[in-house]
């Protein structure tokens, strides 16, 4: 199973809040929904519907899956969300008890066992672990070396700081372009993959 990695994400790295103004406030964020203007169905939307359809299941941190969960099964009935819903989920999580977890088809790693587990879920059939937003887990998962293509929406704006998926440790991590689309909003659907021992 390869782990995806699927962002909107600003020309300055940042990843914090792109669906709405409370989303996720932490540090004073004050650009919730700031991918609205950019949002392209066919491009943008396309692109997550490819990469949904591809999934085998969806890997989550907590504050995402808790925004996904109090959403997306209101939504039944659309073929995006019942893929959505039906899709076996994971949650990242040292707070939730198995009893919050509400959204179908959900199971919670603990926080402190979330490398180890994520590695054997790596090693098992399927299709793809989904990530979405998630900045906290996309960040480990980069670091460790677990995440096998990123899928980035590239948006033409600065926020000028929030949160953000990449390292910080100085080290040198290569990624090969694998492709690269253009909406008519100026996003850049871009597909990397690591680049193994570089």
């Amino acid at each position: 199973m390869r782990i995806v990695i699927c962002e909107f994400i600003s020309l300055d790295g940042v990843v914090q809040a792109p669906g709405g103004p409370e989303e996720d406030t932490d540090g004073g964020f004050s650009h919730g929904g700031w991918t609205h203007p950019f949002f392209d169905p066919e491009v943008v939307g396309g692109a997550f519907d490819d990469t949904v359809s591809r999934a085998g299941a969806l890997l989550f941190g907590r504050r995402t899956w808790q925004t996904m969960a109090a959403a997306w099964p209101g939504r039944a009935g659309d073929p995006f969300a019942d893929r959505m819903n039906s899709l076996p989920k994971y949650v990242v999580s040292r707070t939730l008890g198995d009893d919050e977890l509400t959204w179908n088809n959900t199971t919670r790693i603990p926080g402190d066992e979330a490398v180890a587990r994520i590695r054997e879920l790596r090693g098992e059939d399927g299709g793809d672990a989904v990530v979405m937003g998630s900045a906290t887990l996309a960040r480990t998962l980069l670091h460790e070396a677990l995440a096998d293509e990123l899928r980035l929406m590239v948006m033409p704006v600065l926020l000028g700081g929030g949160k953000r998926i990449f390292p910080d440790d100085g080290a040198l991590r290569t990624l090969e372009l694998v492709s690269t689309v253009t909406s008519g909003t100026g996003v850049n659907v871009c597909t990397y993959r690591p680049v193994a021992g570089r």
